[in-house]
């Protein structure tokens, strides 16, 4: 076995493949850093296979750098859309394999490399990737800003339902055509990868609220060639081969994967949507823009968010006329006026900081919401069957169900659960599944 971390320990192995199964997502942080301190897992340039209807990848904004080094402090800051960076940040992640069904592209598709590391002038940790998802919270500061830099590979790929393709016997046969090819998109010389997109579907996040980005505005029409395909299969499964490589992956799952819920849909009306989504608009920048106009652009962007903090903060303790009317008064603010009015015929005392979560998730488009079929959850669990069955065993799993905040739909997590323990299982034969959603909270 080769060394783990470049340190020349040698990793342990686990008789039998550890399962673990939260509720919130951030919580199978704790046991993701219990492996590396049992030396399963190396302490650093750990690959990181990611299904879930959501990136995960956004920061919390005003934490301290420094809390990545201490663990108790940092599992009580995340929350289930900012908790991967920060592992990235505190050194142990490097390769980060986002794989999205069709109906969420919250970030374009390909290869994208870039820096994590500390704020200079703020302390807290950014990224130097300019991509929408980034930019729209803030996010992005120059190299020359960061200091203790770390670099990410991020790759993201399309998984599409297995059915789309699969038109050959039912053999279970290594052939190539058997296994689930990526979508267009996966390679950075398709149209995808210059931020076009080839599905017309959208994005989802209370409750914990996530504002973990919605998906681009979908394209009208879909031009990919059969080159761009098969160049886009050939640079996915040259990504994937990179598992192949390294003593150590971690296959993480989030429920939502197969069906997902954008919970604010059924939290407020049309009309109350539309309201937040002229608040919280974020006007993408034209492309290739020089970085001292990213630089105001981002600078922009956190000062209208932190003013619509203030005032969802300030109509908690008061939401009479008078206030309402103060902050509708300035530059941009006057949808609040019926905002509040339409609320307040509702219910008599509104959730204004729940309101404000919503409203982070309004940026430059909506979140994923797609409820699946039984069907369209059987061709995707048949899609990541013969995926992974072409990759090694991973080290550890770690399964989020996300259905107690709605995004995987309730009435259906248990079904996709099984379904996917059961692939699991035909994979990699006895699991040591530990249901943590059914005990206490998970200690490190």
């Amino acid at each position: 076995m080769s060394d783990a971390g470049g340190d020349g320990a040698r990793l342990r192995r686990y008789p039998k493949l550890p399962v673990w199964v939260v509720e919130d997502h951030q919580e199978v942080l704790p046991f993701i850093y219990r492996a590396i301190g049992s030396k399963h897992l190396p302490d650093s340039n750990i690959r990181f296979l990611h299904f879930d209807s959501h990136p995960d990848l956004l920061i919390p904004v005003n934490m301290p750098a420094d809390t990545v080094f201490d663990k108790e402090t940092l599992f009580r800051e995340l929350s289930i859309e900012n908790w991967i960076i920060p592992a990235v940040y505190a050194g142990h992640i490097s390769h980060v394999i986002w794989l999205h069904p069709t109906w969420a592209q919250q970030i374009r598709e390909g290869k994208h490399h870039f820096l994590v590391g500390k704020d200079i002038s703020t302390t807290t940790i950014r990224v130097t990737s300019t991509d929408y998802y980034f930019l729209s919270d803030g996010l992005f500061v120059p190299e020359d800003q960061l200091e203790n830099q770390k670099p990410l590979q991020l790759d993201v790929m399309m998984v599409e339902p297995y059915k789309l393709y699969s038109n050959q016997d039912d053999s279970d046969s290594a052939s190539s055509t058997k296994k689930p090819k990526m979508a267009p998109g996966g390679g950075e010389s398709t149209a995808a990868a210059d931020g076009d997109s080839c599905s017309e579907e959208h994005r989802g996040d209370e409750v914990t609220p996530r504002s973990d980005h919605a998906c681009p505005e979908p394209s009208t029409s879909c031009s990919c060639s059969g080159s761009e395909q098969s160049q886009s299969a050939a640079s996915a499964g040259e990504t994937l081969d990179i598992l192949k490589t390294g003593d150590a992956f971690v296959l993480d799952i989030d429920l939502d994967f197969f069906s997902v819920k954008n919970p604010f849909k059924e939290m407020f009306t049309q009309d109350e949507f539309k309201i937040l989504q002229e608040l919280y608009r974020f006007k993408k920048p034209d492309s290739n823009l020089p970085e001292e106009d990213l630089v105001e652009i981002v600078d922009s962007r956190t000062h209208q968010l932190e003013d619509l903090e203030a005032v969802f903060a300030d109509l908690c303790d008061s939401d009479s006329e008078e206030t309402v009317r103060g902050w509708a008064a300035n530059p941009g603010m006057e949808s609040l006026v019926p905002l509040v009015q339409s609320l307040k015929t509702r219910t008599e005392v509104p959730d204004y900081e729940m309101v404000h979560q919503a409203g982070l998730t309004c940026d430059y488009s909506e979140l994923p919401h797609h409820i699946s079929t039984e069907e369209e959850i059987d061709n995707l669990i048949q899609s990541m069957y013969f995926l992974l069955k072409s990759l090694p065993k991973p080290t550890l799993v770690t399964i989020a169900r996300s259905s107690l905040d709605d995004y995987c739909p309730p009435e259906q997590v248990g079904m996709i659960q099984e379904k996917v323990l059961d692939v699991l299982h035909s994979l990699y034969g006895t699991l040591d599944t530990r249901l943590v959603y059914l005990e206490a909270s998970p200690q490190s």
